[in-house]
C-alpha cells in the first residue's frame, strides 16, 4: 500500500480515495455487519462498534485483491470502514424501538421500516456536518473521540502488517460454524441447565453462543459481571419468591388471567412478571443516565451553538481546501428539511396512520428533538465514546416529551402510541449516527481524508443498509416472537413500557415499580445502572456465556499485565468475527425461515447427558479460541 497520505500534500491529485472498490467494499461489509448487530442487539440488547473489524477486513481484501486492482491507499482503507461501519447506528434506532410494533401487534411493512432508518440516518449526517470543524478540528484537543482515534491506528498498523488480522476470519468462520450446527442441522442443545436444590424453579443455566462469549470478552470482567449478577437476582431470587409466595394462590395473579403460578414453569414465570421487574429496572437505568449525563448534555449543547455562533476559524493555515471540504450547505439544509417534510406529508410512514395534524406534529417532533440530539450526540462520544453513548436515554426523552404532548391532546388510542414510537425510531437513528459520523471523520482527520467524500459515503451507506437492517428486523420478527426467550428485545420493551405508561396507564405497576427500585439500589451501590438492568431483564442463560467471555478477558488481561491497546488487541478483532459469523448465520437461517414458511424444529441430534457434554465441549473450544487470539505472544 501507498506510504501514509497524512503526510502527503493535502491536494495530491494522484491520491485515490472514493473508488468503486471502496464504495462496494464498505457497502457488503456495512449489510454484514449491520445484520449481525440486528441479530445480537435484538437477542442482549447491545450493538458492538463495527469500525475497526472492517478496518482490518477492508485493508485486507485490497491487499488480497492487488493482483486485480492494483495498490490501495490508506484513504480507500477508511472510506470502506466509513461506509460499512454506517449500517451500525442504522440497526441501533431501528431495534431500540421497531420490536415494540409487534408486541402491540402492528407488523410494518419493509418500506415503512426502511424509509424510517433511512430518514434518521440522513437527519443525522445532515445535522451533524456543520458541527465538523467546530468538534472534530477545533476541539481537537478537548474531544480525542476514541474509537475514531483508535480506528486511524487500526489503518495505519494494518497498512505496515501488523499481526493479528486473520483472526477475524478465525472469528467468522468459528461463528457461523456453530450457529449453523445448531440452528440448521440441529447438532446439539443450544442451552445446558440445571436445577437448584431447595429453591422452587430456580435454575442455572449456560447458551452456546460464540457471540455471547465475544460481547463479554469486549465488556471486559467488569461489565458482564455486572449483567450476569443482574440476572442470577432474577433467576434464583426473584423467581424462586414468585413460585412460592404463589403457590397457595388459588386464583390466577394479575397481570395473568388464567393460569396459577402453581403449575407455571420457571419461563413462564419470567414472561408474566419478571420481565415487568426488568423493564422497570430498565425505565429507571434510562432515566437516571439522563439525569446524570444532563449537564453534560446542557454543556455540549452550549458548546456546539456557541462555536457556531462564531464561526470556524477559516483563517486556519493548517487545513488545507481537500481536507476542509463538506458537502454543501444546500444539501444539509434540504436533507433536514426533506425528513421533516416526507414524514409529515406522506400517509402510513409514521405507525399509527393518523391524520395530517398528528403527523405534522410528530414530524415537528423529530426535527426538533432530532437536531438537539444529533448536537448532543456528536459531542459526548468525542468525550466517552460510541459504546458509551446514551441513546436510549435520549429516545427516551424523547418518547416522554412527544407523549405528554399527545396526551395533552387527546391522542390516546393504540394508533397514537404506535405514532409516538416511530418519533423516536428516527430521532434515535439521527443521533447514533451523528455519533458514528463523529468517530468516523475523526478518523478521517487523523489519516488526511477528505470530509466531504466521507460524508457522501455515509449517504450511499445510509441508503443501502437501511433496507438490510429493516429486512432483517422484520425477518427475525416474523420467524420468531419479540419478547420471547430468543429474542427478548429488552430496548423496545422498554420503549413500549414508556408509552403505555404515558398514554394509558395499563401497566403491572407493583412488578414495574419493584423492578425500578432494584435497579436504583444497585445503583446506589456504584454498580453501571444499565448493565445490572439489562441483566435483570434478560434470561441468564445469555448473562452467565457473555460472564463466561468477561472471565478470559480477565485471564488474558492478568498475563498481559494490564489490558492491551484496542488498537492491538488481536482478540477483540477475534470476537467482532465471532459476532459477525454468529450474526450472519442467524440472518440466513431466519430469511431462509421466513422464504420457506418454517423454521428447523424437533430435537437435537444429541440429546440428554451427552447433549449437553458435547455443548459444553464446544463452547469450550469457543473459549480456548478466544484466549489463544488474544495471549500475548511469547517472546
Amino acid at each position: 500500500m501507498t506510504p501514509d497520505p497524512s503526510k502527503a500534500p493535502p491536494d495530491e491529485p494522484s491520491l485515490a480515495e472514493f473508488s468503486a472498490k471502496a464504495v462496494i467494499a464498505g457497502l457488503v461489509f456495512g449489510v454484514i455487519f449491520g445484520a449481525a448487530n440486528a441479530y445480537l442487539g435484538l437477542h442482549v440488547g447491545l450493538t458492538v462498534s463495527t469500525s475497526i473489524p472492517i478496518a482490518v477486513l477492508a485493508v485486507a481484501l485490497f491487499r488480497v485483491g492487488s493482483p486485480l486492482w492494483g495498490k490501495s491507499t490508506i484513504l480507500e482503507a477508511n472510506l470502506a470502514q466509513t461506509i460499512g461501519s454506517a449500517s451500525s447506528s442504522l440497526a441501533t434506532g431501528t431495534i431500540f424501538t421497531i420490536p415494540a410494533l409487534f408486541l402491540w401487534g402492528f407488523v410494518p411493512p419493509l418500506w415503512q421500516v426502511g424509509t424510517l432508518a433511512l430518514l434518521g440516518g440522513i437527519l443525522g449526517i445532515c445535522a451533524m456536518v456543520p458541527l465538523r470543524r467546530l468538534l472534530i478540528v477545533q476541539s481537537s484537543a478537548d474531544l480525542p473521540y476514541p474509537e475514531g482515534k483508535a480506528c486511524a491506528e487500526v489503518l495505519r498498523a494494518t497498512e505496515r502488517g501488523a499481526a493479528g488480522s486473520t483472526w477475524i476470519f478465525v472469528g467468522l468462520a468459528v461463528g457461523a460454524i456453530v450457529k449453523l450446527g445448531l440452528g440448521a442441522l440441529l447438532l446439539l442443545p443450544s442451552e445446558v441447565g440445571m436445577g437448584v436444590p431447595g429453591l422452587q424453579n430456580a435454575r442455572l443455566a449456560l447458551e452456546l453462543s460464540p457471540a455471547l462469549l465475544a460481547v463479554g470478552f469486549i465488556l471486559g470482567y467488569r461489565g458482564s459481571s455486572v449483567m450476569v449478577a443482574g440476572s442470577l437476582i432474577s433467576a434464583i431470587v426473584i423467581v424462586p419468591l414468585i413460585s412460592q409466595f404463589g403457590a397457595g394462590l388459588a386464583q390466577p395473579l394479575a397481570p395473568e388471567t388464567q393460569k396459577l403460578i402453581r403449575d407455571m414453569s420457571a419461563s413462564e414465570i419470567w414472561s408474566r412478571y419478571v420481565k415487568y421487574v426488568g423493564a422497570g429496572a430498565v425505565a429507571a437505568a434510562g432515566i437516571l443516565t439522563v439525569v446524570r449525563t444532563m449537564p453534560t448534555m446542557v454543556q455540549s449543547l452550549r458548546a456546539v451553538m456557541g462555536g457556531m455562533r462564531h464561526g470556524p476559524d477559516a483563517s486556519s493555515p493548517a487545513l488545507a481546501p481537500r481536507v476542509d471540504r463538506d458537502v454543501p450547505g444546500a444539501v444539509v439544509l434540504g436533507g433536514i428539511a426533506l425528513v421533516v417534510v416526507v414524514l409529515a406529508v406522506v400517509p402510513g410512514l409514521f405507525a399509527g396512520d393518523l391524520g395530517f395534524g398528528p403527523r405534522a406534529l410528530a414530524a415537528l417532533g423529530v426535527g426538533i428533538f432530532g437536531i438537539l440530539f444529533v448536537a448532543v450526540s456528536s459531542r459526548i462520544v468525542g468525550l466517552i465514546g460510541v459504546s458509551s453513548n446514551p441513546t436510549s436515554g435520549m429516545t427516551l426523552v424523547t418518547l416522554l416529551g412527544v407523549s405528554a404532548i399527545f396526551v395533552l391532546l387527546g391522542w390516546t388510542e393504540p394508533a397514537a402510541r404506535a405514532t409516538v414510537l416511530t418519533v423516536g425510531t428516527v430521532v434515535c437513528i439521527a443521533a447514533s449516527k451523528a455519533g458514528d459520523i463523529s468517530q468516523d471523520l475523526k478518523t478521517g482527520f487523523l489519516v488526511g481524508a477528505t470530509p466531504a467524500r466521507q460524508q457522501v459515503g455515509q449517504f450511499l451507506a445510509a441508503g443501502v443498509a437501511c433496507w438490510a437492517v429493516a429486512a432483517t428486523v422484520l425477518a427475525l420478527g416474523t420467524t420468531y416472537e419479540f419478547g420471547s426467550k430468543e429474542l427478548p428485545a429488552p430496548q423496545a420493551t422498554l420503549m413500549r413500557t414508556v408509552i403505555e405508561g404515558v398514554l394509558s396507564g395499563s401497566l403491572p405497576w407493583g412488578f414495574v415499580l419493584t423492578g425500578s427500585a432494584l435497579g436504583l439500589t444497585g445503583a446506589l451501590a456504584g454498580l453501571p445502572a444499565l448493565s445490572f438492568a439489562v441483566g435483570l431483564y434478560l434470561p441468564l442463560a445469555s448473562m452467565a456465556t457473555i460472564f463466561f467471555g468477561g472471565l478470559v478477558r480477565r485471564i488474558v488481561d492478568a498475563r498481559r499485565g494490564g489490558a492491551a491497546p484496542i488498537d492491538g488487541d488481536s482478540g477483540v478483532l477475534c470476537a467482532s468475527g465471532l459476532i459477525a459469523g454468529e450474526g450472519l448465520a442467524g440472518v440466513v437461517l431466519a430469511a431462509t425461515a421466513a422464504i420457506s414458511g418454517k423454521k428447523p424444529s424437533g430435537e437435537p441430534f444429541l440429546t440428554g447427558t451427552w447433549g449437553e457434554i458435547a455443548a459444553l465441549a464446544v463452547l469450550a473450544v469457543c473459549l480456548w479460541v478466544l484466549f489463544r487470539s488474544a495471549r500475548p505472544a511469547p517472546r
